[in-house]
């Protein structure tokens, strides 16, 4: 593919003391990320606790963001939800909108499913989006979903769908699934996301990423996402991360580096981290990139 998709911040959503979505806060996050380098931003990943974050309210914030002026072509929505209807309602706003992609995970709620079904539920979500279907990436975490994406089930899907499926988000963090991903789908567009794996799968044909540590270390994570350039800085603190629940631990980082304690909360079922766990990461997180550059 003659064009790379660069590195899209997985956008985290700040909420204020009602709950309710700080969208000014929002989008100056997604201003700063932008103008850091990053190419676009995604609402309501994983990292934007997309899964807790309803229809209208999805639909106030893409308005919102648009208004502010990002552009259309800047902007990648999550949609996580386990009915057709409500998926195909959710991406048909967005792609009405004239965003650059959707980042569609497989239904959640059900475990041990066949890829044979997987492949129905996907079928029906782009047939009740008709004319709109363009642009899916489709989103591999079974570490939050426990619903893996095979790669032959990619393939299908690709295969079927060739002008919708256009690309996978593999956050696996399975690197011999990565690299077989790699190998199998040269007609998509690959992208990386556990940061670990990131530098070593753009150099095998990734195109970039969609990032939640972008939140806070964007230059970094650029290079890695559109080089591949390693950072061990970067590989080292994932693990950091993931000794907490890593979006919340996300939160941490963007509520330290911007001064702003709005970041910390959470919608439940996640919970805020502690005072202790807080100071942990900004230890480590101080340790590794706050010392003489690696």
């Amino acid at each position: 593919m003659s064009r790379k998709f660069g590195l899209s911040v997985a956008l985290t959503t700040p909420f204020d003391t009602n709950g309710d979505i700080a969208i000014g806060p929002m989008i100056n996050q997604a201003e700063r990320s932008l103008a850091s380098g990053c190419s676009s931003v995604t609402l309501f990943g994983t990292t934007g606790e997309g899964s807790s974050i309803g229809t209208q309210e999805r639909g106030e914030v893409i308005s919102a963001f648009l208004e502010a002026g990002v552009a259309p072509n800047q902007i990648i929505v999550g949609v996580m939800a386990d009915s057709v209807e409500d998926a195909a309602a959710q991406a048909g706003f967005a792609l009405t909108k004239g965003v650059r992609n959707i980042l569609l995970a497989p239904p959640f709620y059900f475990k041990n499913v066949s890829d044979e079904g997987l492949f129905r539920w996907f079928s029906a979500v782009f047939a009740q989006l008709g004319d709109n279907a363009r642009d899916i990436i489709v989103y591999n975490i079974p570490s939050v979903t426990m619903v893996p994406l095979s790669v032959s089930l990619i393939g299908r899907l690709r295969s079927a769908f060739p002008d919708i499926v256009t690309g996978v988000k593999d956050s696996s963090g399975d690197w011999p699934f990565t690299e077989a991903l790699l190998k199998a789908h040269r007609d998509l567009i690959i992208l990386i996301g556990d940061e670990r794996h990131l530098a070593r799968g753009v150099r095998l044909g990734g195109q970039g990423a969609i990032s939640g540590m972008a939140n806070f270390v964007p230059h970094e994570i650029r290079l890695m996402a559109e080089e591949g350039k390693d950072d061990p800085r970067v590989e080292d603190f994932v693990p950091e991360l993931l000794k907490f629940p890593v979006t919340a631990a996300v939160k941490v980082m963007v509520a330290q580096l911007s001064e702003d304690e709005i970041w910390l909360a959470v919608r439940p079922p996640l919970v805020s981290i502690s005072g202790e766990g807080r100071n942990h990461l900004t230890s480590a997180f101080n340790a590794l990139f706050r010392s003489k550059a690696a």
